[in-house]
């Protein structure tokens, strides 16, 4: 076997994920609890898994083995790689002591290594007879063994693409089958059945390796008990997914950045290492970190980081991610800059973005070059032309002031407009145009108050996030510092 591997990161394990399911499912089995005889040397991680049968899963990972990652579990999933083997990687990732260090792998992770191994040596194996010999031999081989391996892998690669195409397609015509059923029966009936048929539902798109429709369903579900005007939203909301789904039946005659969006939706997404691995890709430029910003998400946080670059004018979203109580690793200084090169991921008007290479130390920041509301809202109905299903957009509003919600209604009406009402029917007003904009539900009260007194004396300038709930702010500027919220 081959030698001691280099620790990874959860986020490069989340990477092999095949859906956002796996992801789930394996975060929650990251804790020392269900594992035991778990163990990592010469390139493998293995331990055993408490399951709901008497006899517990066994998993092993051969993290190289001269031929990629490798993967095999008693369980009966057909993913690679399954919820065990993602849960024993991040719990060996983090550095838990229930992974011990050294020592032999069990019989039963020993034989597939060896096995495995072994089929790759033979792969990479002598070359014919009258071939050079010594060092251009050695290369000349070994140049042939990663190119049959390449094709190898684009072929295999090709065959589960395809494979799942199929299985969406599948789950797509079901899904609309549902939706037409339920529109047939009215709407009202959705409010008596619970959650119990959405959730279901949403499993079947899991099986169908659907995520971001399943994730969509399950939306859907809490719609029914959101309050006064559901069969509205819910109309609405089912509007869009048979959109979605008409979208990915009709992919082929859509054009190419649309496609994407669409694939992007349904759950298709690409590894950062391959979007970074093409040059022509590649933005570098100065990029102000605009915000960041933590949700928990189970066991896993995810963490949001928005960029602005100076040349090109545009925002970027970077995604890291901590199992297990742990933080991501990506961590950047709201109000700092960075001299770095970014790949966008594909689709109409995408924003998330891969962070690759850094030339140099932070740089001190910039002042973000900002919008009026009207100018915000019209750059968020562009956004919906190319992707109706964005929830909001990012932008910076220049010279508003908040306006608290004792003032919120006599400030709409003295712009003879019809207020939105946001968070506790707060509002951000632009001092220069009669408008406003309802500040979005789930915004804290302690961010709305640091607002106000910054904004004492005089209008300040705010990023944030706009869209159909209203804007969530997340920084704003003082005296030229930025200023989380």
């Amino acid at each position: 076997m081959g030698g001691q591997a280099v620790r990874w990161t959860a986020e490069q394990v989340m990477a092999l994920a095949p859906d956002d399911a796996s992801r789930r499912a394996g975060n929650k089995l990251s804790a020392p609890g269900p594992w035991s005889e778990a163990g990592w040397a010469d390139g493998a991680v293995w331990g055993q898994c408490k399951g709901s049968g008497s006899k517990p899963y066994q998993t092993v990972v051969d993290l190289d083995g001269g031929q990629g990652p490798g993967y095999r579990c008693s369980c009966p999933s057909r993913k690679f790689p399954c919820k065990h083997a993602l849960g024993l990687l991040l719990l060996w990732a983090g550095g838990e002591t229930t992974v011990v260090e050294g020592g032999v792998p069990p019989e039963w992770a020993d034989g597939w290594l060896g096995d495995r191994r072994r089929r790759a040596e033979r792969k990479a194996g002598p070359g014919p007879a009258g071939a050079p010999d010594g060092p251009e031999a050695e290369q000349a081989s070994a140049d042939a063994g990663h190119g049959a391996d390449d094709a190898a892998r684009a072929e295999a690669a090709q065959r589960r693409a395809a494979q799942r195409a199929e299985r969406i397609t599948a789950g797509t015509q079901e899904l609309e089958q549902r939706l037409t059923d339920l529109l047939r029966g009215g709407l009202a009936g959705a409010e008596q059945r619970g959650y119990a048929p959405w959730e279901e539902m949403a499993a079947r798109m899991v099986d169908a390796q659907a995520p971001g429709l399943a994730a969509r369903i399950r939306e859907l579900g809490a719609i029914p008990g959101s309050g006064e005007g559901w069969p509205g939203r819910l109309l609405a909301e089912c509007a869009l997914l048979h959109l979605l789904v008409g979208g990915w039946r009709r992919a082929a005659e859509l054009p190419a950045p649309l496609a994407d969006t669409v694939r992007t939706r349904v759950g298709l997404t690409l590894e950062a290492a391959d979007l970074l691995a093409e040059q022509q890709a590649l933005v570098r430029d100065e990029w102000l970190v605009l915000a960041q910003r933590d949700t928990d998400e189970g066991r896993l946080t995810v963490r949001r980081v928005w960029l602005y670059g100076r040349a090109a004018g545009r925002h970027a979203l970077l995604l890291s991610y901590g199992a297990g109580g742990r933080a991501p690793e990506l961590a950047l200084p709201v109000g700092a800059a960075l001299d770095a090169e970014l790949a966008y991921y594909p689709g109409s008007g995408s924003l998330r973005a891969a962070l690759g290479r850094r030339h140099g130390a932070l740089l001190p920041g910039f002042p973000p070059s900002g919008a009026g509301v009207r100018e915000a809202l019209e750059d968020y109905a562009r956004m919906l032309q190319e992707d109706p299903w964005a929830e909001s957009r990012p932008c910076v509003l220049e010279r508003v002031l908040p306006v608290p919600p004792s003032d919120a209604d006599t400030a709409g009406a003295g712009r003879g407009g019809r207020a939105g009402r946001g968070a506790a029917g707060w509002q951000l007003a632009a001092a220069d145009e009669e408008s406003a904009l309802p500040v979005a539900p789930g915004t804290g009260a302690a961010a709305l108050w640091r607002l106000l007194a910054l904004s004492s004396e005089g209008p300040v300038t705010v990023f944030g996030e706009c869209g159909h709930r209203g804007f969530a702010p997340h920084t704003a500027w003082h005296e030229g510092r930025a200023v989380p919220l």
